[in-house]
């Protein structure tokens, strides 16, 4: 079967920003021109396309990542005339949903950083832009917002040179900012275009570009020039003989492209996505300068084995190989899974190889999306985004290929769980629906764990924050029909060791007629924070049988996640089993299960056990008037004050601050600062918590008070 547009003619991009910057209002615009929709969805009304989930309607915001699709056929540029397609993910720019975030940069090309022009670089723009550092995606930029109170071109460029670290280059500038923005000023034709007000933007006019902006945009056009030499010869040989005027527009848009492919400029174009001005141009520029699947590297992966390094070319002629990003759940199909194919194709109805846990999968449907709407098609073929139905073992992060040809892609790593919330049913059926609940809920989202206490019936869920929590609860009620009561949110603390130590744990039993035993020695240490858990075992086959091994790894892994100090998960230790004993009448592997697990936590406390508690990054702007009750107030809470910078009149406090400090910040902050100060808040790192608190922390845990 023939492919409908060829690898060079599709894109894959993603759009992404800090929240309120306007990204879901540009994607809709984006959906509007391209003529997916025939009228625009707003966000404020709760119409939106790409923001389907009540609770995103509701809340005005995006809380998990949508794909659709769309056609465009540029009007400027090398691409001119000729049909593209383009995959769009928007993804949520609240920081509790920053895994969308992760898991579809992972499988994209190319994005669009949407930046609010009055704010510039935010918080959690700098941590998607990190996110996409991480991914090496070629990027583009846009201020929207130009007609916002405070819109500053200039402060958006500096913001992105100094919290980004990136190399932006103006390809446009607005024409007139805050309530005189008419247009923008394209510098590579030097013409302006000015949007019909009347038609609310949708028709515009190309006009020359005005006086009082000519010395500005010449001035700058050079300047594009001089950046483009770096990737163009003949432009090189221009700007060195000094005939700048012959460089043509094709030329910089060609050498814009190979700029942006090598991640080395990030191309700025401007406007105001909500009164339709600008998003023409910016579906230009993304056919344009961002890449398609035939201009990134292979995918690279290792055998099943582990011991091969792999690659896939992104053609159709190569084996399959796909990797699952996105579980959803979808009340006419049952469950779908996202996946993007790197290389090869794959007809419907076909059997898939998911190499991550050796199942064959079958992909009964394979459906394109366009937000919470399907389209059924008959094959899958490289380069593109789909999501499947039937598939019943596949999780986030699996790879699927073809069976003959077996490649696991790298794996996505996720951030863990920052914060709990303990949840009770209300009666005997809704108990009965919660396990299944909650299962479906930790297979979508990767940030979501749950365990439920036996003994007490309560089910303690863990997040990324308050927010998240807040949706899997309101989801409970409104998809599953769980009716639960809902206790305080509270800090995911941790364990962790401070030095070196070794043990030797034993498990004797006499039961019945015979006993039970298991005996085994370790060495624990301490590993860098956020590295887990490693297991190595060094004892001799004669000593310890090897098929008693994988129960000592157990026993470890059951202690530590029950803790030691204060019932914390312990993370962050390196344990290596040294010695040990059997009985070849008396040993099985539960005895060396439990002889583990005492063992650990004899070691552990020889080890210097200390509580761990997630630091924040914070975010504060303030009016000046202010500054001094908010900075006093975060000393309060225990938080270090990293940076204050200015915006305009406002300053901007950067801190890091326990979590335990922080919650309610939000009603506290409004009142010291009359309601004119905002903050914005996301996970840093683990950290020790002081003594004094540790102490504190315990007792209450064990209930001394």
């Amino acid at each position: 079967m023939a492919r409908e547009y060829p690898l060079e003619r599709t894109r894959n991009i993603g759009i992404m920003a800090h929240i309120d910057a306007g990204k879901t209002t540009t994607t809709e615009r984006v959906l509007f021109y391209t003529g997916v929709n025939y009228k625009i969805g707003e966000v404020d009304d709760g119409a939106a396309t790409m923001d389907w989930m009540q609770q995103e309607q509701e809340r005005g915001i995006t809380i998990t990542s949508a794909a659709t699709n769309c056609f465009w056929q540029p009007d400027s540029g090398p691409n001119a005339g000729v049909r593209h397609r383009i995959n769009i993910i928007d993804t949520p720019g609240h920081v509790d949903f920053t895994m969308e975030v992760e898991r579809s940069l992972r499988v994209l090309d190319g994005a669009v950083a949407v930046f609010d022009a009055a704010n510039g670089v935010e918080p959690q723009s700098e941590t998607v832009w990190h996110q996409a550092d991480k991914y090496h995606v070629p990027r583009i930029a846009f201020l929207n917002k130009m007609d916002k109170v405070g819109a500053d071109f200039e402060m958006c460029l500096r913001s992105m040179r100094e919290r980004l670290g990136a190399n932006p280059v103006p390809v446009q500038v607005p024409l007139g900012v805050e309530d005189q923005h008419r247009g923008i000023v394209d510098i590579i034709r030097m013409q302006a275009v000015v949007f019909d007000e009347a038609s609310k933007g949708q028709t515009y006019e190309w006009v020359p570009v005005p006086d009082e902006l000519r010395a500005m945009c010449e001035e700058l056009r050079d300047k594009l020039i001089e950046c483009c030499a770096d990737f163009d010869e003949s432009i090189m040989a221009k700007y060195l003989d000094g005939k700048l005027e012959e460089v043509t527009a094709d030329e910089l848009h060609l050498a814009l492209r190979k700029g942006t492919l090598q991640t080395r400029i990030v191309p700025v174009l401007c406007g105001s996505a909500f009164k339709n001005k600008g998003v023409q141009m910016l579906l230009d520029a993304v056919v344009n300068y961002l890449p398609s699947p035939a201009d990134i590297p292979p995918v690279e992966g290792m055998s099943p084995d582990g011991k091969k390094k792999l690659a896939r070319k992104a053609s159709d002629d190569e084996p399959f190989a796909a990797l699952a990003f996105k579980l959803a759940s979808d009340q006419h199909v049952g469950i779908l899974t996202y996946f993007r194919v790197y290389s090869g194709k794959l007809s419907a109805g076909k059997v898939a190889y998911n190499a991550t846990t050796g199942k064959r999968e079958r992909m009964v449907k394979i459906l394109r999306m366009h937000a919470n709407k399907r389209e059924e098609i008959k094959e899958a073929d490289a380069g593109n985004i789909y999501a499947a139905v039937g598939l019943r073992d596949t999780r986030t992060g699996d790879t699927l290929c073809d069976e003959k040809h077996p490649i696991v892609l790298e794996h996505m790593v996720f951030p863990v769980p920052v914060i709990q919330l303990a949840i009770e049913a209300k009666t005997k059926a809704d108990l009965d629906r919660l396990g299944a609940a909650m299962q479906r809920l930790e297979s979508e989202d990767p940030t979501f764990k749950w365990t439920m206490n036996e003994e007490t019936a309560q089910t303690m869920l863990s997040g990324m924050g308050e927010l998240h929590l807040e949706i899997i609860v309101d989801r409970l009620k409104r998809e599953f029909n769980v009716e639960v009561n809902v206790g305080r949110p509270q800090v995911s603390y941790r364990e962790t060791i401070t030095r070196k130590a070794s043990a030797e744990g034993k498990f004797i039993r006499q039961v019945g007629n015979h006993g039970v035993y298991g005996h085994v020695l370790i060495d624990i240490e301490p590993m860098e924070r956020g590295q887990g858990f490693a297991f190595t075992s060094l004892i001799p086959a004669e000593k310890v049988p090897k098929e008693f091994v994988p129960f000592i790894e157990k026993g470890l892994k059951d202690a530590m996640g029950r803790g030691v100090l204060a019932g914390f998960p312990v993370e962050d230790v390196k344990i290596t089993a040294t010695d040990g004993s059997y009985s070849e009448t008396d040993s099985n592997g539960p005895a060396f299960e439990m002889a583990a697990s005492n063992t650990l936590e004899e070691a552990s406390n020889k080890a210097g056990l200390v509580i761990m508690e997630p630091v924040m990054k914070v975010e504060v702007v303030t009016p000046d008037v202010y500054m001094g009750d908010v900075i006093g107030d975060l000393n309060g809470r225990r938080g270090s004050i990293t940076n204050i910078s200015q915006r305009k009149q406002l300053q901007v406090i950067a801190c890091e601050v326990p979590l335990a400090a922080m919650f309610k910040y939000t009603t506290d902050l409004r009142s010291k600062t009359q309601g004119r100060a905002t903050h914005t808040m996301h996970f840093s790192h683990y950290a020790p918590v002081p003594a004094p608190i540790q102490e504190e922390i315990i007792k209450r845990i064990r209930g001394d008070y």
